[in-house]
């Protein structure tokens, strides 16, 4: 169901009320501003407040969804595909489906928005990652990434030497 009716979500909080850490692949916490309740599953944005310095997600394909991420503060390293941009803070990048991508905080703390079109099973898969209690095999967390329609095929981005 499309909501029809406008709504605000305050800074800091969460469309429902449910903070979610993205334990295990990360100590991410992700707060949903916009659900695929509200759109029929036509976007979903989340703002993400990254406290993973030097981590991020493993290599990884979305092959129903494009995403977007805009850099609200901080700095990260991005790969889509076989090219890697350096963001920070005012930085939109765009993630074709059906692209591999990652990202790596390079900063002590981070924010991001991103948003992922259509919906898809993001929010599901927040929900599952929040309930980790300790931290998965990579055969775990390739499972439950192919559970919610992604795929891993690689492993997190790295440090750029210097």
């Amino acid at each position: 169901m499309r909501t029809d009716k406008g709504f605000k979500v305050n800074a800091g909080e969460a469309r429902f009320g449910e903070h979610f850490k993205m334990k295990g692949v990360t100590l991410n916490e992700l707060d949903i501003k916009i659900s695929g309740a509200d759109t029929e599953n036509d976007l979903a944005m989340f703002e993400q407040t990254g406290l993973t310095p030097n981590g991020g997600p493993p290599l990884h394909i979305h092959p129903f969804q494009d995403e977007w991420f805009y850099v609200i503060e901080g700095e990260y390293l991005f790969q889509v595909g076989d090219s890697k941009y350096q963001m920070k803070s005012g930085d939109t990048i765009f993630l074709p489906r059906n692209v591999q991508h990652a990202f790596l905080q390079l900063t002590e703390k981070g924010k991001m928005l991103v948003s992922y079109l259509p919906a898809g099973k993001m929010e599901a898969f927040f929900k599952v990652t929040d309930k980790w209690t300790s931290p998965p095999t990579k055969e775990e967390i390739a499972k439950v990434f192919a559970d919610h329609d992604m795929k891993v095929v690689g492993a997190p981005l790295k440090v750029p030497s210097s």
